[in-house]
């Protein structure tokens, strides 16, 4: 009797010895005093991401001061929590779930151990009736007749069960050794981390990362327009659909619409499916179809305030698709526009009236016959898609690959294919134009759709079959109350 409960003592010791250094002491030495390991191996989150992608974010390039003393910024929109991407946060967190693990197995070894240690007490009346009469029969073993040896035989018949369940003590003390030996290289390791770490708390500087990223965000939407010089690598956001097509999301400012819309295909065309977020675009999944009344042409739409806005195939004619309602809600024909491959980009595919928006509305950039082939912007009203001013550019539509607004800046590719680059922009605020030399990686060497997104600050294109991403660099002037 004496042995088992003693086994049971030393597993049971054990058990709380590792249970409570595993509670006090990994948590101060990873800095993460502040969450608390649940039961079931799961962790209490107290940092949330504050962007609705896990790549997403704001960071200041650069700044400085002009010879009138003006704060001159340099803002872009790279990737988000910096953190998160740090070898060191990667291994931290892989730690922290073999501690968790760990964390499992002692509960489950707590349980079982609190199971059967019941068994135990409740076998232990039955133990001493069978060491009495044990005792009994060695003193005097005449006294021992065939009943009392059946009696004596059924008895430890019944105390068999409990010869597995000392087994398993045996098993569960050999894993309490092994338990213990990984928590004391986990420590080992924890601990070299924190001496490479120095001696700030890696979770509070990350929450102050991440505030910062919030009031980077906060103040890029205040900070207005800039000029474009600069374009980031490219971001693979999915392959899908065939070499030429179109997807976006909402353009209008502000906006808290996270759908995403795609389309296949660069003529005659009616299915537009509508994700429901971006990670469900990313996964193909949670989606809706609409089917258009009218086919479209080319690849330059554009949804704005929760409509699309697209070329019906075949005319010059836009349309306006509302998605909540399913239906039209205005066409209208854009004068003397020409159409049906008339004056397309250089990539061809119908691409003769290309609709965009930006910070200062909706835009169309097509081209007429009495502009000699050269590439008109025309700012339209977004409810009857009256046209309310024209600029000609004078640069010839058939040489550009894409074009897009940005801040009322039409900024034209030079190409459609490999090692195009960002060659010419034209001001609608002063009527001026300029050529320009800004590179950026075509990486699957044919662009067939190019927008910029105001809401976002991104480039979203179609190249190749690859939904592909592009952070911008706006060069500002950030006027203080002084000036």
């Amino acid at each position: 009797m004496s042995v088992p409960m003693l086994k049971i003592g030393a597993v049971l010791s054990t058990m709380a010895m590792v249970t409570n250094w595993m509670s006090q002491t990994l948590p101060s030495l990873v800095g993460l005093n502040g969450t608390s390991i649940s039961r079931g191996g799961t962790s209490e989150r107290i940092v949330s991401a504050l962007y609705p992608s896990p790549e997403e974010g704001w960071q200041i390039y650069s700044s400085a001061q002009d010879a009138d003393g003006k704060c001159i910024c340099t803002v872009v929109a790279p990737a988000q929590n910096m953190c998160n991407r740090d070898p060191r946060s990667r291994q931290l967190r892989q730690l922290m779930e073999k501690v968790q693990n760990i964390s499992q197995s002692m509960e489950v070894l707590d349980l079982r151990t609190y199971r059967d240690l019941e068994y135990v007490k409740n076998t232990e009346s039955l133990m001493k009736v069978v060491d009495g009469k044990l005792k009994v029969a060695s003193e005097n073993p005449r006294s021992l007749n065939p009943k009392g040896f059946q009696e004596l035989k059924d008895k430890v018949a019944q105390l068999l069960p409990l010869l597995p369940v000392l087994d398993q003590y045996k098993n569960d003390a050999k894993m309490i050794l092994r338990l213990r030996e990984e928590v004391r290289n986990l420590s080992l390791v924890l601990m070299n981390i924190q001496e490479e770490m120095g001696a700030y708390d890696y979770e509070e500087l990350r929450q102050r990362v991440l505030l910062l990223e919030t009031r980077l965000h906060s103040c890029m939407q205040k900070l207005g327009c800039g000029k474009l010089t600069g374009v980031s690598n490219p971001i693979t956001v999915r392959a899908s659909g065939s070499r030429f097509g179109c997807w976006m999301t909402d353009t209008m400012i502000p906006s808290s619409d996270n759908r995403v819309w795609y389309v296949d295909g660069y003529f005659k065309g009616r299915r537009v499916l509508e994700y429901r977020t971006m990670n469900d675009f990313v996964k193909g999944q949670n989606f809706v179809q609409h089917s258009l009344q009218h086919p479209w042409a080319g690849t330059g739409h554009v949804v704005y305030n929760g409509s699309l806005y697209y070329n019906k195939y075949q005319s010059n004619i836009i349309v306006k698709y509302h998605f909540r309602s399913r239906s039209v809600l205005v066409q209208r024909s854009l004068s003397g526009a020409g159409y049906n491959n008339t004056f397309p980009y250089s990539w061809g595919g119908y691409s003769d009236i290309d609709l965009m928006a930006d910070e200062n509305g909706l835009w169309a950039v097509y081209t007429t016959i009495s502009n000699a082939g050269n590439i008109v912007i025309s700012r339209l009203e977004p409810q009857t898609l009256e046209v309310l001013q024209t600029w000609d550019t004078g640069y010839p539509k058939r040489s550009a690959g894409e074009s897009f607004m940005i801040c009322g800046t039409l900024y034209v590719t030079n190409s459609h294919l490999a090692g195009a680059k960002i060659y010419f922009a034209y001001y609608t605020n002063t009527s001026s134009y300029e050529y320009t030399d800004i590179p950026f990686h075509n990486q699957y060497s044919h662009i067939s759709m190019m927008d910029y997104n105001p809401r976002e600050r991104m480039l979203y294109t179609w190249n190749n079959g690859h939904q592909v991403l592009y952070h911008v660099t706006l060069f500002q002037v950030i006027k203080t109350s002084g000036d």
